[in-house]
This record gives C-alpha cells, sequence and structure tokens, in this order.
C-alpha cells in the first residue's frame, strides 16, 4: 500500500469514527428530549399555570415560580443588557490595542467559562450574608453576572463584522463618534446584538445554582424584590430530590416547559439573524 492508498485508509477511517460518534451524540439527545417529553406531558396540565406550588400530594402547580423566573430574568437583563453592549461596543471600537481592553478582554473570557455555582457563591457573599437574608435581587444579581459576559462578547463580535468603510463614510460626513456608534454601528448590528441578548436570557433562564445561593425559592406568590422568590429551576431541583411521586412528576412537567420556553428563545434568535441576513 503507497502511501496515497495509507491517506485515504485513513480519511475513510476518521469518517466513520466521525460519523459514528456524531450518531451517538445524538442518539443520546433523542433519547433524553423523548424522556423528557413522555414524562412531562404525563404531567402537563393547565393547573400548573396558573396554581402556585402546593404540597406533596402534587394538587399544586408552578406558577409562582414560572412568574418567579420570568421576575428575576427580565430584571437581570435589564441590567446586564446596556452594561454589555456598552462593554462590547467599547472593545470594539476603543480596546481593540489598549492594555485595558486587553484586560476587560480577558476577564470577560473568564466570566463566560465560570461554573454558574460560583457566580452564585460569590452573589450569597457580597449581595445575600450582608443583607442578612436571601432576595429575589440577589437573584437578579447572579443572573445578570451570567447574562453579561454573553451580551459582550456577541456584541464585539457583530460591531467586529461591520465593514469599515461605513465607519470611514460617516466620519467623512462629519458625524461624531457617538453619533457613528449609535446611528450606525448598532444599527447595522443590531440583529446578532439582540440574538446575543436572546441566548444569554435563554441561558439564564435555566441556571439552578445561582438562584439557589441568592432568591432561594419560595413556595406560594412573592413579588417583593427583598424576599425570597421562586424559580422554575429551583423549583425543578427541589421537587426531582423529593420522595414525593407526585412532586417528581411535576418537576417532569417543569422541565418540559422550561425547555419549550428555552427553545423558543432560540428559534426566535435564529429567525432574528436570518431575517437581518435576507436584508
Amino acid at each position: 500500500m503507497n502511501r496515497f492508498q495509507r491517506r485515504l485508509a485513513f480519511d475513510a477511517t476518521m469518517q466513520v469514527i466521525a460519523t459514528g460518534l456524531a450518531l451517538i451524540a445524538l442518539a443520546m439527545m433523542a433519547w433524553i428530549l423523548v424522556t423528557l417529553v413522555v414524562k412531562g406531558a404525563n404531567a402537563l396540565s393547565l393547573r400548573i399555570f396558573w396554581l402556585p406550588m402546593g404540597p406533596p400530594d402534587g394538587s399544586g402547580g408552578l406558577a409562582n415560580a414560572i412568574v418567579g423566573s420570568f421576575i428575576q430574568v427580565m430584571i437581570a437583563t435589564a441590567i446586564a443588557a446596556p452594561v454589555g453592549v456598552l462593554a462590547g461596543t467599547y472593545l470594539s471600537e476603543m480596546g481593540q490595542s489598549s492594555r485595558f481592553g486587553a484586560s476587560v478582554r480577558f476577564i470577560n473570557d473568564v466570566l463566560l467559562s465560570a461554573p454558574s455555582i460560583l457566580i452564585g457563591l460569590f452573589v450569597y457573599d457580597i449581595a445575600v450574608r450582608p443583607f442578612g437574608g436571601y432576595s429575589a435581587i440577589a437573584g437578579s444579581l447572579a443572573l445578570s453576572i451570567v447574562i453579561l459576559p454573553v451580551v459582550v462578547r456577541s456584541t464585539e463580535d457583530m460591531l467586529r463584522l461591520v465593514p469599515g468603510s461605513l465607519r470611514e463614510a460617516a466620519f467623512a460626513l462629519g458625524a461624531p463618534q457617538w453619533k457613528v456608534v449609535t446611528s450606525v454601528l448598532w444599527r447595522a448590528g443590531r440583529a446578532g446584538i439582540v440574538t446575543g441578548m436572546l441566548l444569554a436570557l435563554a441561558r439564564a433562564a435555566g441556571e439552578t445554582a445561582p438562584l439557589i445561593f441568592t432568591s432561594l425559592g419560595n413556595g406560594s406568590w412573592s413579588f417583593t424584590l427583598t424576599e425570597p422568590m421562586g424559580s422554575l429551576p429551583a423549583a425543578i431541583y427541589q421537587y426531582a430530590s423529593s420522595s414525593s411521586q407526585a412532586w417528581v412528576d411535576l418537576s417532569w412537567a417543569g422541565a418540559l416547559v422550561i425547555t419549550v420556553g428555552v427553545l423558543v428563545l432560540n428559534i426566535v434568535s435564529r429567525v432574528v439573524l436570518a431575517g437581518a441576513g435576507r436584508k
């Protein structure tokens, strides 16, 4: 067998191995999704969306946890999105060659890969223990730290994709830099920036560890931001580890609800990005 034949054989072998591993990964994902859909659909009912968490007999629902998750994720997005967009804009336009920009980029990369449980512990140390109690504000702060690095990275990447000729044309017309950024760059990269925000929001919506250390959870309705507040991931964790079969079934239903929500956010983000690409 000559060298060319050995290369062809090696290439064919690696293709078979790669295809086999991909099929195994897809099979495992399909197995997880099928199990989630079957068990979650069997426990799914309308009372989940309008009754709060109840006793172990399964007579309650998950409405307060769903609303609590929505409130905390929205507050976290309101905190992280403006800061992330501004930081990403700085890194793209002014921090490409400075040491400060390199430091900010490095810290953002560390946050991007940091385990969420460490974020929860950090917020617990600065926002829960000093003030003597768990709160929805602390939970929102933890989720904002989860969202922030994703928004920073997506904003920086999207603005770098904007052609330099657009910047030069705007500057040639006498526009100041802030006007170029707000009226040209943000407008040209808005689809990618919004997509990054939606993906970050989807990631934060499924986080459990930061909320256990910060907002803790609440079995009843709570709209006070300085008190513990229920959340869907924390409720799923609590119910799934219970000895009550009714609560375990509710945890499957909650997992299906949050999975569908994350799936919808991902689909919306891709639709937004695809629509911008066609334009």
